[in-house]
């Protein structure tokens, strides 16, 4: 336990300490964005198959998603900073790796590693601000931490662009170790260390089925966009995944010494705020994904010229989320999670309106809408959750969180993604099969409305590739 002076240095400090917990969980949303804009390139250099490339990016996903509520246990237990720091050293040292990487297998194998790493830093970023802001203030901080998150999104595709344009593809990795340097050096100097004093026993049966169903949900989320939604092994990893998932929860709900205490779920403001998020995560991670379709494959943007035409929609998300807490104050949690929702699915219903004459303003506008509306989601939703567990298990707790903003992500991906491989897979257009391209062209119209014969060949080359 902390002495008085020792939280009196901790509250004093706790700004500079969300800067560099903010500052460590950046390096994970740039990695991922500009890991994705850099695939032609990495595909050229180290002669990649299509397979290696979709590995490059799923390995770390998968890895990811399937340990975050492991490592959130840990840092309760051991340590929030320390499984922090020891996630941003083990995710900067695979960055070195994948720098060096000569083959695309090489590369897939760094690429697991910086998952373990990432998984390390994410839950153990939001328990760390849990435990050392008040919970007067927590609210405002979670707000600043999402919203400087959001950035992200913006950030990753023009640095991304920017090094692949410009460097050769090794600094696409190598940018992750000055990041990680500060973040180590402003951890050591601001964050303190905190951790359930009273741990309960290793639950490793409840480990292991957590690890085993998160795996088999986001392998079969990633690759039902690729073998198709009824491919048996498809079906097999998603079956498999919530069978092991729901024998995970009787599990939890028996044991003396649970992972995730299933009583949580029993209180409305946990409940509630996991419902929340995970809604938000789907409409946010859908639309991203829809939008760098639109824009790269409709209008023909750069991946530098995409992500300039992000910044509407990162602010949108930093300026609702950062100034929502306030809102909460004075309408209340409900009422705030109804307006963003009411006002997001406003915005979300522009969209459907968009055709390739559609000026970029009105893109911009709305796109600053959506992420405003999801900002008033995102970090009220997030401190609901955070506020309806102890301290003490605040790390499961973020854990948690994580996780369901994964995998409703990863199925907003395949709803958006579905619209346009549902023509060309049901109708196996062939490169010179001129009448089923027709026919391709009238069913992508209906979910693209005003898209050119170019346009709509090059949405159904992206769905076949």
């Amino acid at each position: 336990m902390n002495t008085l002076p020792e939280q009196t240095k901790i509250y004093r400090q706790r700004w500079m300490t969300l800067t560099v917990v903010s500052l460590s969980v950046l390096i994970i949303v740039i990695d991922s964005t500009i890991v994705n804009v850099a695939l032609p390139t990495l595909q050229r250099e180290l002669n990649a198959t299509g397979t290696q490339l979709q590995w490059i990016v799923n390995a770390y996903i998968m890895v990811f998603g399937a340990l975050m509520l492991t490592t959130g246990t840990l840092g309760d237990r051991l340590g929030r900073k320390y499984i922090l720091q020891a996630g941003i050293l083990l995710f900067g040292a695979a960055s070195i790796g994948a720098s060096f990487a000569i083959t695309g297998t090489h590369l897939i194998i760094w690429r697991i590693i910086m998952g373990i790493g990432g998984a390390m830093i994410l839950p153990a970023t939001l328990a760390i601000i849990t435990n050392v802001f008040p919970r007067e203030e927590r609210g405002r901080a979670i707000g600043t931490w999402a919203g400087l998150n959001a950035i992200g999104i913006a950030l990753g595709p023009i640095i991304g662009g920017l090094l692949v344009e410009n460097y050769n593809w090794n600094i696409i990795f190598l940018i992750n170790i000055p990041i990680s340097l500060l973040a180590l050096l402003g951890g050591i100097i601001y964050i303190p260390n905190s951790r359930d004093l009273n741990p309960r026993r290793i639950d490793v049966p409840g480990t292991m089925l957590s690890i085993i169903g998160l795996g088999g949900i986001v392998f079969g989320l990633i690759q039902g966009s690729n073998w198709g939604w009824t491919d048996a092994g498809v079906i097999t990893a998603l079956a498999g995944g919530t069978i092991f998932i729901t024998a995970f929860l009787l599990w939890e709900n028996h044991t003396d010494h649970p992972m995730l205490a299933i009583n949580f779920f029993r209180k409305a403001l946990f409940s509630t705020g996991i419902g929340a998020v995970s809604l938000m995560a789907f409409a946010q991670t859908g639309i991203t994904f829809g939008l760098t379709l639109y824009m790269q494959f409709v209008n023909g943007y750069s991946a530098l010229e995409t992500g300039v035409r992000f910044i509407p929609l990162a602010l949108g998300l930093f300026i609702g989320a950062g100034s929502s807490d306030r809102i909460v104050k004075a309408l209340g949690l409900r009422n705030v999670l109804i307006i963003g929702f009411v006002a997001s699915a406003a915005f979300l219903t522009l969209t459907a309106f968009w055709d390739v004459q559609t000026a970029y303003w009105i893109i911009g506008l709305a796109t600053f809408g959506i992420g405003f509306s999801l900002g008033y989601i995102a970090a009220p939703a997030t401190n609901a959750i955070m506020g309806a567990l102890p301290d003490a298990q605040s790390g499961v707790g973020s854990a948690m969180a994580s996780v369901c903003r994964m995998v409703a992500g990863s199925i907003g991906v395949a709803f958006e993604l579905a619209h346009v491989q549902r023509a060309a897979a049901v109708h196996a257009v062939a490169d010179d099969g001129v009448a089923d391209r027709r026919e391709v062209h009238a069913e992508l119209v209906c979910d693209y409305p005003g898209l050119t014969p170019r346009a709509l060949d090059s949405l159904i080359w992206e769905a076949r590739r």
